[in-house]
Protein backbone atom coordinates (compact mmCIF):
# COMPACT_ATOMS: atom_id res chain seq x y z
CA UNK A 1 0.00 0.00 0.00
CA UNK A 2 2.41 2.14 -0.12
CA UNK A 3 1.70 5.57 -2.24
CA UNK A 4 -1.54 5.11 -0.88
CA UNK A 5 -3.29 7.37 1.48
CA UNK A 6 -6.23 7.00 3.45
CA UNK A 7 -8.61 9.72 5.46
CA UNK A 8 -9.60 8.44 8.40
CA UNK A 9 -12.37 10.00 10.17
CA UNK A 10 -13.82 7.45 12.41
CA UNK A 11 -13.97 6.69 16.11
CA UNK A 12 -13.44 4.03 18.55
CA UNK A 13 -12.41 0.22 16.89
CA UNK A 14 -14.24 -0.75 13.98
CA UNK A 15 -13.16 1.41 10.84
CA UNK A 16 -10.00 2.67 12.81
CA UNK A 17 -9.01 -0.98 12.86
CA UNK A 18 -9.31 -0.86 9.25
CA UNK A 19 -7.06 1.86 9.09
CA UNK A 20 -4.79 -0.20 11.24
CA UNK A 21 -4.72 -2.60 8.81
CA UNK A 22 -3.87 -0.64 6.08
CA UNK A 23 -1.54 0.82 7.65
CA UNK A 24 0.44 -2.61 8.53
CA UNK A 25 0.34 -3.15 4.80
CA UNK A 26 2.53 0.74 4.16
CA UNK A 27 -0.58 2.86 3.46
CA UNK A 28 -0.44 6.57 4.78
CA UNK A 29 -3.09 6.98 6.83
CA UNK A 30 -4.30 10.05 8.37
CA UNK A 31 -6.40 10.16 11.29
CA UNK A 32 -8.94 12.87 11.71
CA UNK A 33 -9.65 13.61 15.29
CA UNK A 34 -11.76 16.45 16.76
CA UNK A 35 -9.70 19.57 17.65
CA UNK A 36 -11.02 19.03 20.94
CA UNK A 37 -12.41 16.21 22.02
CA UNK A 38 -10.12 13.62 20.21
CA UNK A 39 -11.39 10.12 19.24
CA UNK A 40 -14.03 9.20 21.69
CA UNK A 41 -12.11 6.24 22.60
CA UNK A 42 -9.17 8.55 24.14
CA UNK A 43 -11.32 9.12 26.93
CA UNK A 44 -11.77 5.24 28.12
CA UNK A 45 -9.98 3.94 31.06
CA UNK A 46 -11.81 0.66 31.37
CA UNK A 47 -12.87 -2.07 29.37
CA UNK A 48 -13.53 -5.57 30.58
CA UNK A 49 -12.89 -4.48 34.29
CA UNK A 50 -9.51 -3.73 32.85
CA UNK A 51 -7.44 -0.94 33.04
CA UNK A 52 -6.33 -0.44 29.04
CA UNK A 53 -3.67 2.31 29.60
CA UNK A 54 -0.44 1.77 30.64
CA UNK A 55 -0.01 3.89 33.86
CA UNK A 56 2.91 7.09 33.78
CA UNK A 57 2.88 6.33 29.61
CA UNK A 58 1.07 7.84 26.98
CA UNK A 59 0.79 3.65 25.71
CA UNK A 60 -2.71 2.89 25.69
CA UNK A 61 -3.35 -0.59 23.74
CA UNK A 62 -6.93 0.33 23.16
CA UNK A 63 -6.00 2.85 21.07
CA UNK A 64 -2.49 1.87 19.93
CA UNK A 65 -4.35 -1.40 18.56
CA UNK A 66 -6.40 -0.02 16.01
CA UNK A 67 -4.56 3.15 15.32
CA UNK A 68 -0.81 2.06 15.35
CA UNK A 69 1.34 3.63 12.13
CA UNK A 70 -1.19 6.21 11.79
CA UNK A 71 -0.57 10.37 12.05
CA UNK A 72 -3.21 12.27 13.89
CA UNK A 73 -4.82 15.76 12.89
CA UNK A 74 -6.55 17.63 15.27
CA UNK A 75 -9.38 19.37 13.10
CA UNK A 76 -12.87 20.47 14.26
CA UNK A 77 -14.72 19.55 11.13
CA UNK A 78 -18.20 21.73 12.17
CA UNK A 79 -15.94 24.93 11.81
CA UNK A 80 -15.97 26.29 8.69
CA UNK A 81 -12.19 27.16 8.73
CA UNK A 82 -11.79 24.05 8.37
CA UNK A 83 -13.04 23.07 5.79
CA UNK A 84 -10.32 24.37 3.03
CA UNK A 85 -8.22 22.34 4.82
CA UNK A 86 -10.46 19.07 5.12
CA UNK A 87 -10.98 19.73 0.82
CA UNK A 88 -7.42 19.50 0.30
CA UNK A 89 -6.91 16.33 2.46
CA UNK A 90 -9.69 14.92 0.56
CA UNK A 91 -8.06 15.88 -3.26
CA UNK A 92 -4.58 14.23 -1.85
CA UNK A 93 -6.25 11.22 -0.77
CA UNK A 94 -7.28 7.52 -2.39
CA UNK A 95 -9.71 6.87 0.15
CA UNK A 96 -12.06 8.03 2.68
CA UNK A 97 -12.89 5.77 5.54
CA UNK A 98 -15.52 6.68 7.89
CA UNK A 99 -18.22 5.14 10.83
CA UNK A 100 -19.67 8.20 11.41
CA UNK A 101 -23.70 8.27 10.83
CA UNK A 102 -25.31 9.90 7.83
CA UNK A 103 -26.87 12.47 9.76
CA UNK A 104 -23.35 13.42 10.69
CA UNK A 105 -21.65 12.59 8.01
CA UNK A 106 -24.28 15.17 6.30
CA UNK A 107 -23.74 17.70 9.00
CA UNK A 108 -20.31 17.94 8.62
CA UNK A 109 -20.03 17.59 4.71
CA UNK A 110 -18.53 14.24 4.84
CA UNK A 111 -21.28 12.51 3.23
CA UNK A 112 -20.12 10.34 -0.27
CA UNK A 113 -21.67 13.13 -2.70
CA UNK A 114 -19.35 15.94 -0.43
CA UNK A 115 -16.68 14.22 -0.67
CA UNK A 116 -16.88 12.76 -4.54
CA UNK A 117 -17.54 16.58 -5.27
CA UNK A 118 -13.93 17.24 -4.32
CA UNK A 119 -12.22 14.24 -5.63
CA UNK A 120 -14.19 11.82 -8.18
CA UNK A 121 -11.31 9.22 -7.81
CA UNK A 122 -11.69 8.86 -4.49
CA UNK A 123 -12.46 5.41 -2.87
CA UNK A 124 -15.64 5.88 -0.21
CA UNK A 125 -15.65 3.34 2.36
CA UNK A 126 -18.35 3.04 5.00
CA UNK A 127 -18.63 0.93 8.52
CA UNK A 128 -22.00 0.79 9.76
CA UNK A 129 -23.16 -1.00 12.47
CA UNK A 130 -26.44 -2.85 10.68
CA UNK A 131 -27.15 -1.10 6.83
CA UNK A 132 -25.68 1.32 4.86
CA UNK A 133 -29.67 2.68 3.64
CA UNK A 134 -32.72 1.50 4.94
CA UNK A 135 -34.45 2.42 8.18
CA UNK A 136 -31.97 1.15 10.09
CA UNK A 137 -28.89 3.12 8.34
CA UNK A 138 -28.88 5.89 10.82
CA UNK A 139 -29.20 3.42 14.14
CA UNK A 140 -25.52 2.89 15.97
CA UNK A 141 -24.43 0.38 17.70
CA UNK A 142 -21.08 -1.61 18.27
CA UNK A 143 -19.98 -4.90 18.17
CA UNK A 144 -21.82 -6.25 20.82
CA UNK A 145 -24.97 -5.48 19.56
CA UNK A 146 -24.62 -5.95 15.98
CA UNK A 147 -22.17 -8.23 15.44
CA UNK A 148 -22.41 -10.55 18.60
CA UNK A 149 -25.89 -10.53 19.59
CA UNK A 150 -27.95 -9.75 16.27
CA UNK A 151 -25.65 -11.81 14.04
CA UNK A 152 -26.45 -15.06 15.48
CA UNK A 153 -23.42 -16.04 18.02
CA UNK A 154 -24.32 -15.16 21.11
CA UNK A 155 -27.10 -17.25 20.74
CA UNK A 156 -25.14 -20.37 19.09
CA UNK A 157 -22.08 -19.66 22.45
CA UNK A 158 -25.15 -19.69 24.96
CA UNK A 159 -25.99 -23.40 26.42
CA UNK A 160 -29.88 -24.37 26.29
CA UNK A 161 -30.14 -24.40 29.93
CA UNK A 162 -28.10 -21.46 30.97
CA UNK A 163 -28.38 -18.28 33.23
CA UNK A 164 -26.67 -16.20 31.60
CA UNK A 165 -26.50 -14.64 28.18
CA UNK A 166 -22.49 -15.85 26.66
CA UNK A 167 -20.72 -12.54 25.70
CA UNK A 168 -17.95 -11.89 23.01
CA UNK A 169 -14.76 -14.04 23.83
CA UNK A 170 -12.78 -10.56 24.31
CA UNK A 171 -12.71 -6.76 23.63
CA UNK A 172 -13.45 -5.53 20.19
CA UNK A 173 -14.03 -8.92 18.91
CA UNK A 174 -16.01 -8.41 15.96
CA UNK A 175 -14.78 -5.24 15.48
CA UNK A 176 -11.55 -6.44 14.75
CA UNK A 177 -13.08 -9.14 12.62
CA UNK A 178 -15.22 -6.40 10.67
CA UNK A 179 -11.67 -3.85 10.35
CA UNK A 180 -10.14 -6.80 8.74
CA UNK A 181 -13.41 -7.45 6.50
CA UNK A 182 -13.04 -3.45 5.45
CA UNK A 183 -9.33 -3.38 5.14
CA UNK A 184 -9.95 -6.05 2.12
CA UNK A 185 -12.51 -4.29 0.50
CA UNK A 186 -10.60 -1.64 0.07
CA UNK A 187 -7.77 -3.44 -1.27
CA UNK A 188 -10.47 -4.92 -3.87
CA UNK A 189 -11.40 -1.33 -4.67
CA UNK A 190 -7.96 -0.28 -5.17
CA UNK A 191 -6.99 -3.25 -7.79
CA UNK A 192 -10.61 -2.31 -9.29
CA UNK A 193 -9.85 1.41 -9.98
CA UNK A 194 -6.00 0.13 -10.92
CA UNK A 195 -7.78 -1.23 -14.22
CA UNK A 196 -9.70 1.45 -14.66
CA UNK A 197 -12.87 0.41 -13.18
CA UNK A 198 -13.60 3.74 -11.72
CA UNK A 199 -13.83 4.33 -7.73
CA UNK A 200 -16.11 2.13 -6.17
CA UNK A 201 -18.11 3.10 -2.93
CA UNK A 202 -17.54 -0.43 0.21
CA UNK A 203 -19.85 -1.02 2.64
CA UNK A 204 -19.46 -3.21 5.13
CA UNK A 205 -21.96 -3.89 8.33
CA UNK A 206 -21.17 -5.53 11.77
CA UNK A 207 -24.13 -7.14 11.08
CA UNK A 208 -23.23 -8.14 7.99
CA UNK A 209 -19.86 -9.45 9.43
CA UNK A 210 -21.74 -11.15 12.12
CA UNK A 211 -24.22 -13.07 9.47
CA UNK A 212 -21.01 -14.00 7.77
CA UNK A 213 -18.95 -15.55 10.42
CA UNK A 214 -22.24 -17.29 11.53
CA UNK A 215 -23.41 -18.52 7.78
CA UNK A 216 -22.51 -22.01 8.10
CA UNK A 217 -25.29 -22.06 11.15
CA UNK A 218 -27.78 -19.68 9.07
CA UNK A 219 -27.73 -21.27 6.14
CA UNK A 220 -28.33 -24.69 7.43
CA UNK A 221 -31.22 -22.91 9.92
CA UNK A 222 -32.61 -20.91 6.53
CA UNK A 223 -32.71 -24.74 4.73
CA UNK A 224 -34.17 -26.76 7.81
CA UNK A 225 -37.15 -23.70 8.01
CA UNK A 226 -36.20 -22.38 11.55
CA UNK A 227 -33.79 -22.08 14.30
CA UNK A 228 -31.37 -25.28 15.11
CA UNK A 229 -31.82 -27.13 18.16
CA UNK A 230 -29.49 -25.84 21.11
CA UNK A 231 -26.08 -27.92 21.48
CA UNK A 232 -25.07 -27.80 24.78
CA UNK A 233 -20.94 -27.88 24.80
CA UNK A 234 -21.24 -29.75 27.91
CA UNK A 235 -22.60 -32.67 26.37
CA UNK A 236 -19.20 -32.79 23.65
CA UNK A 237 -19.75 -33.91 20.48
CA UNK A 238 -22.30 -36.94 20.58
CA UNK A 239 -20.97 -38.62 16.98
CA UNK A 240 -16.94 -38.49 17.44
CA UNK A 241 -15.23 -38.83 20.93
CA UNK A 242 -12.09 -37.00 18.83
CA UNK A 243 -13.90 -33.50 18.19
CA UNK A 244 -14.47 -31.79 21.91
CA UNK A 245 -12.89 -30.16 24.69
CA UNK A 246 -11.17 -32.51 27.29
CA UNK A 247 -10.26 -31.08 30.91
CA UNK A 248 -6.49 -31.93 31.82
CA UNK A 249 -5.41 -32.65 35.46
CA UNK A 250 -4.09 -28.99 36.03
CA UNK A 251 -7.55 -27.55 35.58
CA UNK A 252 -6.37 -26.82 31.63
CA UNK A 253 -8.36 -27.83 28.79
CA UNK A 254 -7.35 -29.58 25.27
CA UNK A 255 -9.23 -29.03 22.24
CA UNK A 256 -9.81 -32.05 19.99
CA UNK A 257 -10.92 -31.28 16.15
CA UNK A 258 -10.26 -34.50 14.09
CA UNK A 259 -13.26 -34.58 12.13
CA UNK A 260 -12.33 -38.00 10.98
CA UNK A 261 -12.42 -40.30 13.58
CA UNK A 262 -11.83 -43.66 11.66
CA UNK A 263 -8.16 -42.24 10.39
CA UNK A 264 -6.89 -40.58 13.20
CA UNK A 265 -8.32 -43.32 16.66
CA UNK A 266 -4.96 -45.88 16.59
CA UNK A 267 -2.86 -43.44 16.38
CA UNK A 268 -4.72 -40.96 19.27
CA UNK A 269 -4.80 -45.05 21.30
CA UNK A 270 -1.02 -45.15 21.01
CA UNK A 271 -0.20 -41.79 21.59
CA UNK A 272 -2.20 -42.08 24.90
CA UNK A 273 -0.99 -45.41 26.03
CA UNK A 274 -4.36 -46.79 25.61
CA UNK A 275 -3.27 -49.25 21.95
CA UNK A 276 -5.95 -51.94 22.68
CA UNK A 277 -8.92 -49.42 22.68
CA UNK A 278 -7.77 -48.82 18.72
CA UNK A 279 -9.13 -53.04 17.87
CA UNK A 280 -11.90 -52.97 20.94
CA UNK A 281 -15.09 -54.15 19.11
CA UNK A 282 -16.87 -51.17 20.28
CA UNK A 283 -14.38 -48.71 18.70
CA UNK A 284 -12.57 -50.86 15.88
CA UNK A 285 -14.26 -49.09 13.07
CA UNK A 286 -15.19 -45.84 11.71
CA UNK A 287 -19.00 -46.51 11.75
CA UNK A 288 -18.55 -48.49 15.30
CA UNK A 289 -16.74 -45.41 17.43
CA UNK A 290 -19.14 -42.88 16.02
CA UNK A 291 -21.95 -45.04 17.13
CA UNK A 292 -20.29 -45.39 20.44
CA UNK A 293 -19.30 -42.24 20.67
CA UNK A 294 -20.42 -41.12 23.87
CA UNK A 295 -19.04 -44.33 25.44
CA UNK A 296 -15.70 -43.39 23.71
CA UNK A 297 -15.58 -39.92 24.85
CA UNK A 298 -16.23 -40.85 28.72
CA UNK A 299 -12.85 -42.92 27.75
CA UNK A 300 -11.15 -40.26 26.88
CA UNK A 301 -12.12 -37.60 29.27
CA UNK A 302 -10.70 -40.07 32.06
CA UNK A 303 -7.62 -40.51 30.07
CA UNK A 304 -6.69 -37.19 29.58
CA UNK A 305 -8.01 -35.79 33.04
CA UNK A 306 -5.14 -37.95 34.37
CA UNK A 307 -1.85 -35.83 32.82
CA UNK A 308 -1.11 -32.08 33.19
CA UNK A 309 -1.43 -30.01 29.87
CA UNK A 310 2.16 -29.84 29.70
CA UNK A 311 2.18 -33.65 29.88
CA UNK A 312 -0.04 -33.93 26.73
CA UNK A 313 1.81 -31.06 24.69
CA UNK A 314 4.71 -34.03 25.18
CA UNK A 315 2.75 -36.69 24.54
CA UNK A 316 1.02 -35.49 21.73
CA UNK A 317 4.05 -33.88 19.56
CA UNK A 318 4.23 -35.40 15.97
CA UNK A 319 0.59 -36.47 16.49
CA UNK A 320 -1.15 -36.25 12.89
CA UNK A 321 -4.73 -35.31 14.44
CA UNK A 322 -5.44 -32.01 14.70
CA UNK A 323 -5.69 -30.48 18.40
CA UNK A 324 -4.77 -27.81 20.63
CA UNK A 325 -4.20 -26.22 23.93
CA UNK A 326 -6.92 -23.83 25.09
CA UNK A 327 -4.70 -20.88 25.77
CA UNK A 328 -5.43 -17.78 27.90
CA UNK A 329 -4.63 -14.44 25.94
CA UNK A 330 -1.03 -14.19 27.61
CA UNK A 331 0.01 -17.61 26.37
CA UNK A 332 -1.58 -15.97 22.99
CA UNK A 333 0.70 -13.41 22.97
CA UNK A 334 4.27 -15.64 23.96
CA UNK A 335 2.73 -18.30 21.16
CA UNK A 336 5.92 -19.58 19.54
CA UNK A 337 4.49 -20.05 15.85
CA UNK A 338 3.37 -16.20 15.77
CA UNK A 339 6.80 -15.17 17.65
CA UNK A 340 8.21 -17.36 14.86
CA UNK A 341 6.64 -15.28 11.71
CA UNK A 342 7.01 -12.22 13.25
CA UNK A 343 3.27 -11.33 14.29
CA UNK A 344 4.17 -10.13 17.52
CA UNK A 345 5.95 -6.96 17.26
CA UNK A 346 7.74 -4.83 19.18
CA UNK A 347 6.95 -1.00 18.75
CA UNK A 348 8.72 1.97 20.84
CA UNK A 349 6.09 4.25 22.62
CA UNK A 350 6.26 7.95 22.86
CA UNK A 351 8.69 7.85 25.95
CA UNK A 352 10.57 5.23 24.00
CA UNK A 353 9.62 2.49 25.81
CA UNK A 354 9.83 -1.12 23.84
CA UNK A 355 6.03 -2.37 24.02
CA UNK A 356 4.61 -5.09 21.51
CA UNK A 357 1.40 -5.11 19.80
CA UNK A 358 -0.54 -7.82 17.66
CA UNK A 359 -0.23 -7.39 13.79
CA UNK A 360 -2.12 -7.96 11.16
CA UNK A 361 -2.23 -11.72 10.07
CA UNK A 362 -1.84 -11.11 6.68
CA UNK A 363 1.91 -10.94 5.50
CA UNK A 364 3.55 -10.23 1.92
CA UNK A 365 6.11 -12.14 0.55
CA UNK A 366 6.47 -14.26 4.22
CA UNK A 367 8.40 -10.91 5.81
CA UNK A 368 6.83 -9.76 8.82
CA UNK A 369 5.72 -6.14 8.99
CA UNK A 370 7.25 -3.12 10.57
CA UNK A 371 4.77 -0.90 13.25
CA UNK A 372 4.62 2.31 14.66
CA UNK A 373 2.90 3.02 17.60
CA UNK A 374 -0.59 5.05 17.28
CA UNK A 375 -0.46 8.41 17.43
CA UNK A 376 -0.84 10.70 19.96
CA UNK A 377 -4.03 13.27 20.09
CA UNK A 378 -3.31 15.69 17.21
CA UNK A 379 0.32 14.67 17.08
CA UNK A 380 0.77 15.59 13.32
CA UNK A 381 -1.50 18.37 13.10
CA UNK A 382 1.24 20.85 12.06
CA UNK A 383 3.32 18.36 10.21
CA UNK A 384 0.21 17.83 7.77
CA UNK A 385 -0.91 21.37 7.31
CA UNK A 386 2.75 22.40 6.42
CA UNK A 387 2.70 19.29 3.67
CA UNK A 388 -0.46 20.76 2.19
CA UNK A 389 1.33 24.16 1.91
CA UNK A 390 -0.14 26.57 4.64
CA UNK A 391 1.93 28.99 5.97
CA UNK A 392 2.45 29.33 9.44
CA UNK A 393 0.30 32.41 9.46
CA UNK A 394 -2.39 30.38 8.35
CA UNK A 395 -1.83 27.59 10.59
CA UNK A 396 -1.95 30.21 13.75
CA UNK A 397 -4.89 31.38 12.99
CA UNK A 398 -6.60 27.66 11.96
CA UNK A 399 -6.31 27.29 15.88
CA UNK A 400 -7.04 30.79 16.78
CA UNK A 401 -10.57 29.90 15.21
CA UNK A 402 -10.44 26.69 16.95
CA UNK A 403 -10.24 24.75 13.71
CA UNK A 404 -7.21 22.92 14.25
CA UNK A 405 -5.27 21.82 17.07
Amino acid sequence: MEGVRVLEVAQFTFVPSAGAVLADWGADVIKIEHAERGDAQRGLIKALGQDVISQGSSFAPIMDGPNRGKRSIGLSLEKPEATQVLHELIRSSDVFLTNFLPSARAKLGIDIDDVRAVNPDIIYAVGTSFAHSGPEADKGGYDGTAFWARGGSADTATAPDSEFLVQQPGGAYGDNIGGMTIAGGIAAALFARGRGMGPATVDISLLGVGAWASQLNVNLAMMAGGPLPKHDPRAGNISNPLTGTYRTSDERWLSLVMLQPGRYWPEFCEKVGRPELATDERFDSAEKLMANAKEAAEIVAGIIVARTKDEWIAAFDGMEGQWAVVQNTYEVGQDPALRAVGQIVDVVDAEGATRQLVASPVQFNREAPQLRRGPLFAEHTDEILRELGLTDEELVNLKIAGAAT
